[in-house]
């Protein structure tokens, strides 16, 4: 086996070691720990991804080569290299351009403890990736909650107090119907990991035994997965959670999140459950029915908000609604779409949040709409990175989510059934989109008067280099996707093969 086969158990440890070095460390010293760290693991998953498009085919890496039932397997292909790659991508613009407000808003002697958090995250996030074990799977499902529960309440404000609690009660739920669909899945069929799993799982079906339990675990995971993802009517949580972390941690738990546990609902559905039983049975039919509802709702929630952040996290939940309205459709297409609206919507909403917070810092530190007006003038890059995440959203060619839109409405057509609703709600919600998106723009670019532009200034944080490098890699990374998706697209579409 080549040494890069090593890479990605290599990344899941290194991530896991920076944490617990970072604990002995200064504030300082542990960002450029954690900095260093995304920086690695980014050559590390590229490199995965390299081999794997060159090998054309995927592999299994055997912790302590102890075959199943008692090992522990990692499988890696061209899917598993894409994701990791970028998720290293969006996690390292979306940190560096939160730097100055890590370094104001938490406490000095309590910095390395928001590092701690990220190295965390990002080995959760990796190992939900590349994992072929469902008990590992969960394991890191609950590192990746307590990690992202530290990262809200680091503050240590009353707002971001509630906002943990709500995120907790929630992910702690969902996590608990997660558990016990593992606990019932593993008394069916005796496995744990996935391939086997997959064996036992097909000879029932085939026997007709035990259809009933295999329904209700089906069932149980994947309202499990979807609250912890922020599934409609299951995203109480995003507003206060997104609203009222800092900067960083907004970007990353909207762009990264909520999306690895939609990638192993995937994995699951594929890897375990078989993809043509799920894909034609009734279970992706109440995907498609609540993922409508999520893009409907989520954009009706985010016209009502007065508050940017806020607006922003509904806007999240109408894009998980896209994303497991693609899943609904039943089709390889449909699939295809939601991991591309995975890859856009993380790097159009990390962009929206880094670039919201440059917004506010020259407009009093405010987040409300009447306190923004001008503030285009006053902060030019954050005001063209927040345009272009916008049109991102709503869909304009040039950028990501022109071709997420694209795709979901091929995928759309492909099913009669289905074709109606779904290119409906499609238009529905861009206009809802438009609506809000650009009532945001036209109050940034609005022009105020002198004195009210010199007391918002007076009144601004320092903007700092790192904010204006993280926008603008961001507005790259859009465009890259808009503009180059067609080899993307053909990777996704080899990886899913591979991953089934």
């Amino acid at each position: 086996m080549p040494f890069v086969c090593n890479f990605p158990f290599f990344s899941i440890v290194l991530s896991m070691f920076c944490g617990i070095v970072s604990s002995v460390l200064s504030g300082k010293n542990a960002k450029k720990l954690s900095i260093g760290l995304l920086c690695v693991n980014l050559c590390l998953s590229a490199s995965v991804l390299a081999y794997t498009l060159s090998s054309g085919e995927s592999y299994v890496y055997m912790m302590g080569h102890f075959p199943a039932p008692w090992g522990n397997e990692i499988r890696a292909g061209v899917l598993e290299g894409v994701l990791a790659s970028f998720f290293c991508v969006i996690m390292l613009l979306a940190l560096v351009g939160g730097l100055r407000h890590i370094a104001q808003e938490i406490e000095s002697g309590k910095q390395n403890l928001y590092f701690i958090m990220v190295d965390l995250l990002l080995a959760s996030l990796l190992a939900l990736i590349y994992t072929n074990d469902l008990f590992t799977a969960y394991v890191f499902v609950e590192i990746n909650t307590i990690a992202a529960c530290g990262m809200i309440m680091i503050r240590q404000t009353g707002r971001s107090y509630v906002a943990a609690a709500r995120y907790m009660v929630m992910s702690l739920l969902g996590s608990g119907l997660f558990l016990i669909s593992l606990s019932t899945l593993y008394g069916l069929t005796g496995q744990l990991l996935m391939t086997p799993a997959q064996g036992a799982v097909a000879a029932l079906r085939a026997s007709g035994q035990y259809m009933e339990p295999l329904t209700v675990t089906i069932a149980l995971m994947t309202v499990g997965l979807a609250i912890k993802s922020g599934l409609y009517p299951f995203h109480s949580w995003m507003p206060e959670t997104y609203g009222y972390s800092t900067a960083s941690s907004s970007a990353i738990l909207s762009s990264l999140v909520s999306k690895g546990y939609i990638i192993l609902l995937i994995k699951i559905y594929y890897r375990v459950l078989g993809s043509e039983s799920i894909m034609h049975g009734k279970i992706v039919n109440l995907l498609f029915v609540f993922g409508l509802a999520g893009m409907i709702m989520g954009s009706i929630s985010a016209i009502r908000e007065s508050d940017i952040r806020r607006m922003i996290a509904f806007s999240s939940v109408a894009q998980i609604g896209y994303i497991y309205m693609g899943l609904g459709l039943g089709t390889e297409a449909g699939v295809i779409a939601s991991l591309f609206h995975i890859l856009s919507h993380a790097a159009s909403k990390g962009l929206l949040f880094i670039s919201a917070t440059g917004l506010s810092d020259v407009s009093g530190g405010s987040k409300r709409f009447k306190d923004l007006r001008g503030a285009g003038y006053r902060n030019p890059m954050a005001a063209a990175g927040f345009t272009v995440g916008a049109m991102s959203m709503v869909g304009l060619p040039l950028f990501a989510g022109f071709i997420s839109k694209l795709l979901f409405a091929t995928a759309g057509v492909q099913d009669p059934t289905k074709m109606l609703p779904t290119l409906i709600c499609l238009a529905v919600s861009t206009v809802l989109n438009t609506v809000y998106f650009l009532r945001t723009v036209l109050t940034i670019f609005t022009p105020v008067d002198a004195d009210a532009a010199s007391k918002a200034k007076a009144r601004q944080i320092t903007r700092g280099f790192s904010l204006k490098l993280s926008v603008l890699c961001f507005i790259v990374l859009n465009l890259v996707l808009g503009l180059f998706s067609d080899p993307i697209v053909e990777a996704l579409q080899s990886g899913l093969h591979m991953f089934s």
